[in-house]
């Protein structure tokens, strides 16, 4: 009888704990669902963070800290933020491996894998050797994005998660390599 009656009031608790924040937001003429709150206070919350254009993903700054390490000079530097369960990183593997191809000699590529913890740090130290540091902890969470930087600037000339288009990078490549 004693666990009938704590159990009650403790869901009695839980229930009215929940409708005190809803019925505060609602006041006057002005309705406002539970959902709508969720959403105001958390704008990633119900989105798709597989979506092509990801509004919770975190925005980069325009350069990824200064010039990059001197083994990087000369070529525009692709990164590749890679994780092996990511299935933007799968969809976006074949261009990649076109870029490769199309641009060899003609550009550095550096993977930064963070598929588990180990790759994660061993990719951290190689992004310290390469000046790449504050990118990578901005980024290391963005899997299947690609970035395309200058690296005597460290200016990002363009960044594109989950796109497959090879024009897209082509494009920004190619006009890197004219202006060197």
């Amino acid at each position: 009888m004693m666990l009938k009656k704590s159990t009650s009031l403790w869901l009695s608790l839980c229930l009215t704990s929940l409708v005190i924040p809803v019925s505060l937001v609602v006041t006057g003429n002005i309705k406002v669902s539970a959902l709508d709150v969720i959403a105001q206070t958390n704008p990633c919350a119900g989105k798709n963070p597989c979506a092509g254009k990801n509004p919770c993903a975190s925005k980069s700054s325009k350069n990824v800290g200064g010039p990059l390490a001197k083994e990087l000079q000369g070529k525009p530097v692709i990164i590749d933020i890679y994780a092996s369960w990511c299935p933007a990183c799968k969809n976006i593997a074949p261009t990649l491996s076109q870029l490769k191809k199309q641009y060899d000699g003609k550009a550095h590529f550096v993977v930064f894998d963070v598929s588990d913890k180990t790759k994660a740090a061993q990719s951290e130290a190689r992004a310290k050797q390469l000046g790449l540091a504050d990118f990578f902890a901005a980024n290391k969470s963005q899997t299947g994005s690609v970035t395309i930087v200058d690296p005597k600037t460290g200016n990002i000339l363009t960044q594109h998660r989950n796109n497959n288009k090879l024009n897209d990078y082509t494009s920004v490549l190619n006009t890197a390599i004219s202006q060197k």
